[in-house]
């Protein structure tokens, strides 16, 4: 037999190309319409329907970028239409590629009532099935121009800088009859011909589609598509008949649609994607009873029902009747590298209490598919916020090491474990091709243990989820031979079926690192120390809050904090916090962190002044909100001032450069402004490795090769410049000062002890005007260590210094939050910082033997995608190097060092509402309860990695206490040991545990 196949492959692809999908709307006619251009931000509808339109025609132009035009389309079907179902095929002007990244329409009926939304793969309305004709109708179009900021630098990232030129042109305007055997028969030649292009040559499944696709075509009259398209499938039926391979892999679909929350768009437009995507879900819906659709993110759907309500009703209708399925359990799919403690648990906190009081539903899988690596605390959280399972897909994108499992359970930091599936799709943006079902067969590692997977679909990032061409295929797919079988379900039904069938899956420790993204631990500095500054600034809201309702009867702020609380986790989500959004975003996000810190400010100030008495005699009183004592103050408690000062720190110039003295460190500056030494007194050692220089600030190129604000490339460190040049060195009060000027930046930097401080301080302030560099700040010590150890969520992690692997090797930047330590035993050094994330640690082996472990923080970076501007202008940081410190003073420095006394004009002395006698044991919040119960909920973890026991005594009489989940419901198999005002604590290492405690009426 000859070889014709490539023949019949261009054939069928000319014929659905040019006659078989134009035949899906045989006959047309043109819809009138008109058009009101809103001035400024989007408007209500009932402000929309009433203004002022003017007729359009095809080839207008509309939309300036973020604009918003109405279009008013109005229509007559033809009598002669009788019996036929009829459709609105409209293009705006989309963009042919990706739904969701350029122009969008939402569809309104004249009552303001919700239709369904208008994208590039979804440009159809339905008008009538069937119709009895000389109906009229009338649609409003709320019509988006999002402009397309896929790639190079933009001004289009703002609309500041946007300009007003129209981006798009009205193409169609048509009212169409829809032709079902023609549309089925295009659904029955796309899912064979993916499917017989996938299969092998030799394959006799594949010959054997392309037979049957000959005769279909044979039998299509490509002048009649419509009258012969019912003969043509009939040549199709015995291979869409064939039913799949017993072994086949079993794919369970879910429908979705990734919304990120805002990226290459504001928040204000992710309001109207979730609308416009959740009015498309539910359609589909109330066509196809057995369609199943996830949505994750508490915060879209809140959005949802603050602005569109009757379409949020109709939700919760799907919702009611299992279609439509919230999953996740957060309040956004945040980040999980760079939230605190309390927020990531916060995440769960808000998100699964919104899924139970609107839909009734205990979600159980948390649903993170695109964050950009996944923190070793999850696991415990996962199972404290009552959920079960874990899904990602990110680490699909590691560019060094393939991930070794597609089910397997991960265990976190405290021993915790859950069982977690990556799936073998690698896509969360799945379109059920025959590529994609192929390679997740073929790609899944876990054969011969399991034969399932996951797969959701429907298009995502910038939102419009399933297709009714997605359900068609799943339908041909769901027994094909030569495809893995597909099943629209539930995730929890593939979850429950997973895990019964996987009865010895792997193991994975620790965090998921994911080994790309890695410059989302620096970019957009100022949304970063937003972030910090307000976790911190909740922490002591809460804790001061709850002291003054429960000691003098201050009204505790349940709903302002609620409403920040939702604001910071918001602002978490994985392309806000990260630094990856346009400039808008983080525009907008510095203008909150702003007002959310000025608010907090102002409930601080009133729980403290209502605790600290009456000035007498000008007292002040000393707030600690840190989990450890300082300075002569309990933690969580005030004392008043002690009325001598502090002894000053010695500062004598010393060979052209200046030396510090506190008694406990002796720190040399050299006439460089570099350090140059750091003696640890009381241990007698020398923290800077010989030669070296510590503080060295040093700017590398920064140009990496796909993704500027995520990414930064391993060759970034072959090319450094070291920064040792300075402008100034000179004494300021007890410190030294050092001005440098590079490139066209500068930066001041104030080097200083405190008393009897083991702390060398920096305070550093930038102003930067590079392009494409990175700044770093380098420590090298000397001191060999085989790993570093960083603060992460309720514990740290450690990772290897060296490059055994290409495992350790691809981990040439990580994440820290207040402290990296290093250390050998019996000596060890941190570095402790305010707001820096990104860091590297490197080791060389000097001639005498003696290693320089070098600790570099990552200060600055300046990408120019997606937002050109990014970190220009003045940055304030500040960090700290801390010689001799164990693992326990990391922590209470990077806890002090963050959480500066507050003093309040006052004579009482505060106790604190709980303390704990052991500093292993770190309080992380201290509030009332949610339920408005005035019970006293806190929540702690142990954070030095081993077993403690404890006693956490309330400064309050205590009628009761019990051990709760992250929700504060008390946990079954939890019982806490009460002894009179105290509770008794056994902790394993990094173990959460959060308590309810209800005082003494």
């Amino acid at each position: 037999m000859h070889d014709d196949r490539t023949l019949t492959e261009e054939r069928l692809d000319r014929a659905l190309r040019e006659r078989i999908r134009p035949a899906v709307h045989p006959r047309t006619e043109p819809l009138e319409f008109e058009v009101w251009h809103a001035p400024g931000e989007p408007v209500p509808f009932a402000e929309a329907v009433a203004a002022p339109y003017k007729p359009g025609a095809l080839g207008d132009d509309w939309g300036p970028a973020w604009g918003t035009s109405w279009f008013r389309v109005t229509g007559r079907v033809p009598q002669s239409w009788a019996g036929e179902t009829v459709e609105a095929v409209i293009d705006l002007g989309f963009a042919k590629d990706r739904p969701g990244f350029s122009a969008e329409a939402l569809a309104h009926r004249p009552d303001g009532g919700v239709v369904k939304a208008l994208n590039p793969r979804n440009t159809w309305l339905r008008v009538g099935e069937p119709v009895v004709g000389g109906e009229e109708f009338t649609y409003y179009l709320e019509a988006a121009a999002n402009p397309e900021i896929l790639e190079g630098v933009s001004q289009l990232g703002d609309r500041e800088t946007a300009g007003s030129e129209p981006l798009y042109r009205v193409e169609r305007m048509d009212l169409a009859v829809f032709d079902r055997q023609v549309w089925e028969l295009v659904q029955d030649l796309e899912v064979l011909d993916q499917l017989m292009r996938q299969l092998p040559l030799g394959s006799a499944r594949r010959w054997e589609i392309l037979r049957a696709v000959e005769r279909c075509l044979d039998a299509l009259d490509l002048d009649a598509v419509g009258a012969s398209a019912t003969a043509a499938r009939e040549r199709l039926r015995d291979v869409l008949d064939s039913p799949a391979n017993a072994s086949a892999h079993r794919l369970s679909a879910v429908g979705h649609a990734h919304i990120d929350s805002a990226w290459l768009w504001p928040l204000r437009e992710t309001v109207r994607k979730v609308a416009r995507t959740t009015s498309n879900v539910v359609a589909l819906m109330d066509d196809r009873p057995e369609f199943v659709f996830a949505m994750s993110q508490a915060q879209q759907l809140d959005w949802l029902r603050e602005h569109q309500p009757a379409l949020y009703a109709r939700v919760k209708e799907k919702a009611a009747a299992g279609q439509f399925v919230p999953v996740g359990g957060m309040w956004v799919e945040s980040d999980t590298n760079m939230p605190g403690s309390e927020a990531l648990a916060r995440q769960f906190v808000y998100g699964k209490r919104f899924f139970l009081e609107e839909f009734g539903v205990e979600t159980e899988e948390v649903w993170l598919p695109d964050s950009f690596g996944y923190s070793a605390a999850l696991p415990q959280l996962v199972k404290l916020s009552g959920s079960r399972w874990f899904l990602t897909q990110k680490i699909s994108w590691n560019t060094t090491n393939p991930f070794p499992h597609h089910s397997f359970l991960w265990e976190g930091l405290d021993g915790t474990r859950v069982f977690t599936h990556f799936p073998p799709v690698d896509t969360y943006v799945a379109e059920l091709s025959g590529e994609e079902l192929a390679h997740a067969e073929a790609n899944f590692r876990d054969k011969g243990h399991a034969t399932r997977s996951l797969v959701p679909f429907g298009w995502g990032d910038g939102g419009g989820g399933p297709t009714r061409e997605m359900l068609a295929r799943a339908e041909r797919l769901a027994d094909l031979e030569g495809s893995p079988r597909v099943t629209i379900e539930t995730p929890s039904d593939f979850f429950t079926a997973a895990e019964a069938e996987y009865e010895r899956p792997p193991v994975w420790l620790g965090e998921l690192y994911l080994e790309l993204h890695r410059g989302t631990y620096t970019s957009q500095a100022r949304t970063k120390q937003g972030n910090r500054r307000s976790e911190h600034l909740l922490r002591e809201a809460e804790l001061w809050a709850a002291t003054a309702a429960v000691r003098a009867g201050f009204p505790y702020p349940q709903e302002e904090l609620d409403r920040i609380w939702k604001s910071v986790l918001l602002h978490q989500f994985h392309d806000i916090l990260p630094g990856s959004s346009i400039a808008w975003v983080h525009r907008e996000a510095e203008a909150t962190y702003a007002r959310i810190a000025e608010e907090l400010e102002a409930v601080i100030g009133a729980a403290q002044r209502a605790l600290a008495g009456a000035a007498e005699g000008g007292g002040t009183v000393v707030f600690n909100s840190a989990p450890h004592g300082r300075a002569g103050v309990v933690a969580g408690g005030a004392a008043l001032a002690p009325e001598q000062p502090e002894q000053p720190v010695e500062v004598e110039e010393y060979d052209g450069g200046f030396r510090l003295d506190n008694g406990v460190l002796r720190v040399t500056v050299d006439a460089r402004g570099l350090v140059v030494s750091v003696v640890d007194l009381v241990a007698g050692r020398e923290t800077v490795a010989p030669g070296g220089a510590a503080n060295l600030l040093q700017v590398h190129p920064d140009l990496p090769n796909r993704w500027d604000a995520w990414d930064v490339d391993a060759f970034y460190r072959n090319t450094v410049t070291d920064l040792t040049e300075a402008d100034v060195v000179r004494r300021s009060g007890d410190g030294v000062e050092v001005v440098r000027s590079f490139g066209s930046s500068r930066v001041t930097q104030l080097l200083t002890l405190r008393p009897g401080a083991r702390r060398l301080d920096v305070d550093t302030e930038v102003d930067w005007h590079e392009q494409e560099k990175f700044l770093k700040a380098a420590f090298p010590i000397d001191v060999r260590a085989d790993h570093s150890t960083a603060e992460t969520q309720f514990g740290h992690v450690q990772r290897p210094t060296h490059t055994n692997t290409s495992w350790e090797a691809a981990k040439f930047e990580i994440c820290a939050h207040r402290f990296l330590h290093v250390g050998e035993p019996g000596w060890g050094a941190a570095l402790i910082n305010d707001s820096t994330y990104g860091h590297d640690v490197t080791r060389t082996v000097r001639e005498d033997g003696s290693t320089t472990t070098t600790v570099r923080l990552s200060l600055l970076r300046a990408p120019r995608y997606p937002d050109p501007a990014t970190d220009q202008g003045v940055h304030r940081l500040r960090y700290a190097l801390l010689p001799g410190a164990t693992i326990g003073d990391a922590v209470r420095e990077g806890w002090s060092f963050s959480l500066p006394e507050r003093r309040v004009p006052g004579s009482a002395e505060v106790a604190p509402l709980v303390s704990v006698d052991d500093d292993a044991v770190v309080v992380t919040a201290v509030k009332l309860a949610d339920d408005g119960s005035g019970d006293v909920v806190v929540r702690l973890h142990e954070a030095h990695g081993g077993r403690v026991s404890a006693r956490l005594t309330a400064g309050f009489a205590l009628a009761g206490a019990s051990v709760t989940d992250l929700l504060e419901r008390p946990l079954a198999d939890e019982r806490a040991e009460v002894d009179g005002d105290a509770v008794l604590l056994g902790l394993r290492p990094f173990q959460i545990v959060t308590l309810r405690l209800t005082p003494n009426a």
